[in-house]
């Protein structure tokens, strides 16, 4: 998928660490209002091989060998519930321009049949228009208010929760033709 140059791919691990680690230094101000406190270590290429490595799906938006997006697919449960939540994040200087939306289309488009997910959750800060804007034109709704939700910029911040149901069949291995309980012998 592409956007005005810019191609969306999976991450590369741990190849991506060090572009990854630039673009978060270079993006730290632009996200500090809407990120969790982050140790100086986060910012290096070690870490973030380290959290390239530690699971999770992640998909970078790439414009030429730079990064500048990226979104996660963590906290991926399997079995009956086949769910994960999902976080985004655009360079600074590429807000505006489809970005986020692009990245959010592709982790949609791969979740259900890759990652075999019934349902994505994300959830954003109240006033973070934009990304609730980015949520509502992938398909998800906004499901409720989580009060003190995250610890951000020194408080705990209430946010918005949002899912996309990606399919109704049957998690994988299930069989789509089962009884109801109510006809089982």
């Amino acid at each position: 998928m592409s956007v005005e140059g810019i191609r969306i791919r999976p991450a590369a691990v741990p190849g991506d660490a060090e572009a990854l680690a630039a673009a978060l230094v270079r993006n730290r101000a632009h996200m500090r209002a809407r990120e969790p406190y982050r140790e100086e270590r986060y910012y290096t290429a070690d870490a973030q091989a380290e959290r390239l490595a530690d699971g999770g799906a992640r998909w970078f938006a790439v414009d030429g060998e730079r990064i500048v997006g990226a979104a996660i697919l963590s906290g991926i449960v399997r079995g009956p519930f086949c769910s994960a939540s999902l976080g985004y994040w655009v360079d600074g200087g590429y807000t505006g321009r489809g970005v986020a939306s692009a990245l959010v289309d592709e982790v949609c488009r791969a979740a259900p049949g890759e990652l075999g997910l019934h349902r994505i959750e994300a959830c954003t800060m109240l006033d973070n228009h934009a990304s609730q804007r980015v949520l509502e034109k992938g398909g998800f709704v906004r499901i409720g208010t989580a009060p003190r939700y995250l610890h951000i910029a020194g408080d705990w911040r209430d946010h918005h929760l949002f899912q996309r149901v990606l399919h109704d069949g049957p998690p994988p291995g299930v069989p789509g033709d089962l009884p109801a309980d109510g006809d089982r012998a």
